[in-house]
Formats: C-alpha cells, structure tokens, sequence
C-alpha cells in the first residue's frame, strides 16, 4: 500500500489549527496535537495521527467536551481526584501527570485518579511527561470490555494499558508501555482499514470462536491466558473502583455508541520521585548500564537484535524524524477533506514522499 511520508511538525500544526478551529481551548490543543504527533514518531500508528478524525468526530457531535472545567480535589499529601469534565483523554491525562509530578516533588509520590474522561490515546505520553522530570511515572487506563473473559464466550473487562516509565542516562527513557491483550482493539481497526488479516491467537468472533480474519474479531484474547485476564482486573479496580468511573460492560464503547454519548473513562497517574530513594545521577547511571548490560546478551540469532521495552519506539522515532510520518492514501485524503472543511491551507504535498 502506497505510503504519504508527511513531517511529524506539519501534522501535529495541522491537528492543533483545526482543533482551535473547532472550537477547542488552546491548552487542550496543544495536548492532543503534541500526544498524537509524539505517538505516530515513536511508531505505535494504531493510537497515533489515524485517530484524529475519530476525536474530532467526538468534538463536533458532543461526546468530548472541547473547553472542559476541571476539578482538582486533593485528598492527602499525595494523592487526588481529578474530574476531567468529559474532554480528551490526552489533556485529562497530561494535567493529572503534571499535578502528580507537583505532589511527588513535595511528598515523595502523587496518585491522580481521573474521572469523567476520554480516550487517552498511548499511555506513554503520561508516563513519559513524569520520566522528563527525573522520576518514575507510571499511567493506567480502563476501555471498554474488549477482552474474552478467561474460559468464558464473552468479553467483560477492558485491554486495560499499563505503561511505565524511567529515566536514564544518555538516551530516551526506559518505557514499557503494553495493554492486557495481545495487540489492541485499535490494531486491529487498522488492519481492518488496510484489508489485512490479524495474526493468529489474538482475537475471536461474536461466539468466542478464534479467527484472524480481522473484520469477524469482536473480542481480543488476554497475553498470557489467565495472566493478562487478571492483569486487567488490577488495573480495572486502579482506573474504575479508586475513580468512581463505570468498569467493563458498563463503559460506553468507543465506536460503536453514538458520538454524543459520553465515556466516563478513568485513568490513573503515578509519580514516584527517585530522590527519596536514590541519587538520581546514580539511578540513571545504573539503569543504563543494565539496559546496555541487556542489550549485549549472547544472541539466539545473530540477525535478531536483543531489545528491551521502548527500543522498537526509540528506532521509529529516530527514522521517522528523517523520513516523516507515514500515512495510507485513505487517511491522506480525510486529512485533506478535514483541512478543506475548516478553511486550513496545508502544505503536505510539498514536502510528502511516497514509498
């Protein structure tokens, strides 16, 4: 499939103008724009730039709340409840990891539980922010029931992401950013899109029964059978019970609810300050040498590199700064039909290259 490399820069100036254009608060659309472009460069397509549409989408129809009014109540020393009032995810989720950074350089550590929220895009873009001011972050979400209940015919919990990140010396931070399920339910609407089947042993039909043919997948298979079922039951009791937010079959599904309805998604941000525990220049000096440690163990097959979590991210960020943002023809088109709506002039031709 023919691909449109367009500069990471000029999509996320394009979101954001037509975000603005939509009505939609400045600092809000910083996020978004900022979490998109950053998501696409480092690879994970699937959360990425395809899914601005769909967002703004959620805008014009009212399920997302362009210039929302939070509420911060800050219940001890190092903890707090953070009502997002139904706008992105991608600014719900940045203000509360900018709020537990505050509370953890203070206290040690900040808990934000979020509520009345929405899609939040990648979980790294939190966790990462928190990395940046030399602590651990860590950030979770709930989704709606997509994964087939372990020994069960039908979904009830969420892929649930977790993400965590660290930093260290010399490179980008260490970032395992995953969901409970095999790949996410957005893959598999990107294989959709692209006329692919999935891989085998991800997904299944409306009857439980396995497939990979990627338009029958109603319900995604949990990593690790009965691991990755009772991973998304942790993180479900972190983002919906500490919350306050609706769990599983209860949450609004992304796609298949009409646009004006709201998700009342929960969220939920750690930050964990180093210092309390060890010098940072310490911390991140060790944290390198043991990745680079990892990095440099015996190989199974000389062609096959050894990585740890966040390399393949690492890898795309780098090539994708040179060669820019690969998008298919048919997003390429939406995006043009998106800029004629809203009047925006944009210039992806002049310096698009197709591969």
């Amino acid at each position: 499939m023919t691909k449109i490399r367009i500069p990471v820069n000029k999509l996320k100036s394009f979101a954001k103008e037509v975000l603005l254009k939509a009505g939609t608060r400045k600092d809000v659309a910083e996020y978004v724009a900022e979490g998109l472009a950053q998501t696409s460069l480092r690879g994970v397509d699937s959360h990425g730039i395809r899914l601005f549409p769909h967002y703004l989408e959620g805008v014009k129809k009212g399920r997302i709340n362009p210039k929302p009014k939070y509420k911060f109540k800050k219940t001890s020393a190092t903890t707090g409840l953070f009502d997002a009032d139904h706008t992105f995810g991608h600014a719900a989720g940045m203000e509360a990891a900018k709020k537990a950074v505050k509370l953890a350089s203070e206290a040690g550590t900040g808990h934000i539980a979020i509520y009345n929220s929405s899609h939040f895009g990648a979980a790294a873009y939190y966790a990462l922010e928190i990395a940046k001011h030399d602590m651990i972050g860590m950030s979770f979400t709930n989704t709606d029931a997509l994964v087939k209940t372990y020994a069960g015919k039908r979904s009830f919990l969420g892929n649930n992401p977790i993400c965590f990140a660290a930093p260290c010396k010399d490179e980008e931070p260490f970032c395992l950013d995953m969901a409970t399920s095999i790949v996410t339910f957005n893959k598999i609407k990107q294989l959709c899109a692209e006329g692919k089947e999935a891989p085998p042993g991800v997904g299944t039909d409306k009857e439980g029964m396995e497939t990979t043919k990627s338009f029958d997948i109603s319900m995604l298979l949990p990593m690790g059978t009965y691991k990755g079922y009772g991973l998304s039951m942790v993180i479900e009791i972190l983002c919906s019970l500490l919350t306050g937010a609706p769990y599983g079959p209860h949450i609004p599904k992304m796609f298949e609810r009409p646009m004006n309805e709201k998700r009342y998604l929960g969220h939920f941000i750690i930050a964990i300050n180093i210092g309390c525990f060890q010098k940072i220049n310490v911390f991140k000096e060790r944290l390198s040498c043991m990745m680079n440690e990892l990095r440099s163990e015996p190989r199974l097959n000389a062609e096959i590199p050894i990585q740890i979590a966040g390399d393949p991210e690492k890898n795309a960020a780098r090539k994708r700064t040179i060669e820019g943002i690969p998008v298919d023809q048919e997003e390429y088109e939406r995006f043009k039909k998106i800029a004629n709506e809203y009047k925006i002039v944009i210039d992806f031709d002049k310096k698009g290259d197709r591969h």
